[in-house]
């Protein structure tokens, strides 16, 4: 797989598998990631698993969204999705969890996977002109909130 374009990590102080629950929990993942609102799986799914899709509910500001998301890794190391906007690839979002002394080290990637011509247009629903920059500071974000989260 290509090299992300956006990633962080953190060390939290809790079980990998909080961690993992937390974020492969769609109302859990709302409450931590900063464009993420929140969804809904699809096709009779309540829960992570590959190949589940989920409608996804996205904001920035004034500004909403939704995408169909489908998830390609579902266990306590990877939790993984594929995003996808009126049928074209948007990205891919990646939370790998390895268990530490204590705790778990998280690390949040990003792929964009918008076709070159998609990514002007996507300005106008989500008001972001530098996808990577935006993404970069979002992952720090959601991630110490899912540190919160997590400890708490």
């Amino acid at each position: 797989m290509s090299t992300p374009d956006a990633r962080a990590q953190v060390v939290v102080d809790a079980p990998a598998d909080r961690v993992y629950a937390l974020v492969s929990d769609l109302p859990g993942l709302a409450g931590v990631a900063e464009e993420f609102a929140g969804g809904k799986w699809l096709g009779g799914v309540n829960q992570a698993q590959i190949g589940a899709r989920f409608r996804g509910s996205n904001r920035r500001g004034i500004r909403f969204w939704t995408t169909v998301s489908t998830v390609t890794d579902a266990s306590p190391s990877r939790f993984a999705f594929e995003v996808k906007s009126m049928g074209l690839p948007v990205s891919r979002w990646q939370y790998d969890i390895e268990p530490t002394d204590g705790g778990c080290q998280v690390t949040e990637s990003t792929w964009d996977r918008r076709p070159g011509w998609f990514r002007p247009l996507t300005y106008f629903a989500t008001g972001v002109t530098d996808r990577s920059v935006h993404n970069q500071r979002n992952i720090e974000r959601t991630l110490a909130s899912l540190k919160q989260a997590a400890e708490s």
